[in-house]
């Protein structure tokens, strides 16, 4: 295995992880023979997790204003409003790589697309049946800007999945996929005992989060424990309309749309030079 490859595949016990260099993205992930991040999301439908940098999901107007200077996004793909950062877009660098290990790395500077000066660095690790995501990402610019972090993974759906997740509020839905005003759970996004995923498009994000959660296949008798660092109080909820295999839980810094939010909705102001990172570990076993 050369660092120069396109695809990299890690293992450890009956933990198997496929990268590319493409997006920084895995391609998939299995246990003991179950896809549990399937590939159903990225530019070509063949990503099943990719990290969010340097922030995730929308930008209404593809514009945002910082003390006193305004700066413009180009929409970077079939969306009218600029996504999930460029991260998910560019090649990264292959730095490292070991058996149950694989370190990467992406230095994004300033285009007519996006102002933000950055490099990124995400290393991915195996160990006792768990998956550990940690990114970070150093500003480059002469200026303080927002940043965000999260990852973007297609969990497997199955009828009977269920979720467990402690989340204060969450946020309903408007026009172009933003979030609109946030208000108690609703019955059927309440996660905080467990339940079945509700049978209908949900694009919600969540606040107040603690950090945790379980994901349940009771047909294969398995269960994923996601772990993130108190970085991330937020989470996205989504089961696409024409899907009914996949479905993404999220994990962010900063609520989406977070640029036109109060305190910037949980987006770090760094310095130039300065980074923030996170760190999210999915855990696989028996139930």
């Amino acid at each position: 295995m050369t660092l120069a490859a396109e695809t990299v595949d890690i293992a450890d016990g009956a933990l198997t992880v496929r990268l590319a260099r493409q997006g920084g993205a895995i391609l998939q992930a299995s246990f003991d023979g179950f896809t549990f991040l399937a590939p159903a999301g990225g530019p070509d439908g063949t990503m099943a997790s990719f990290p969010l940098v340097p922030f995730g999901n929308r930008i209404e107007h593809n514009s945002f204003v910082l003390e006193g200077d305004e700066y413009h996004l180009r929409p970077n793909s079939s969306d009218p409003l600029v996504l999930h950062g460029d991260g998910w877009l560019e090649p990264w660098e292959i730095v490292d790589v070991g058996p149950a290990k694989a370190v990467l790395s992406l230095r994004h500077r300033a285009d007519a697309f996006s102002p933000y000066d950055y490099s990124a660095r995400q290393t991915l690790s195996l160990s006792n049946d768990g998956l550990s995501l940690k990114l970070s990402v150093t500003n480059h610019a002469d200026r303080r800007m927002p940043f965000g972090l999260g990852q973007h993974p297609f969990f497997a759906r199955t009828p009977q999945t269920r979720l467990f997740a402690r989340a204060a509020n969450v946020w309903a839905e408007r026009s172009g996929h933003l979030p609109d005003q946030s208000g108690p759970l609703p019955s059927d996004l309440d996660f905080t005992a467990g339940a079945c995923l509700p049978d209908r498009f949900v694009n919600n994000a969540f606040d107040g989060w603690d950090g945790y959660a379980t994901i349940l296949w009771p047909e294969y008798s398995l269960v994923a424990e996601v772990e993130a660092e108190p970085i991330h109080d937020s989470f996205m909820l989504y089961l696409p309309k024409d899907r009914r295999d996949v479905f993404c839980f999220e994990p962010m810094t900063h609520l989406p749309n977070g640029h036109h939010m109060q305190d910037y909705g949980g987006l770090k102001l760094i310095e130039g030079g300065e980074s923030i990172s996170s760190e999210i570990t999915i855990r696989i076993r028996r139930s």
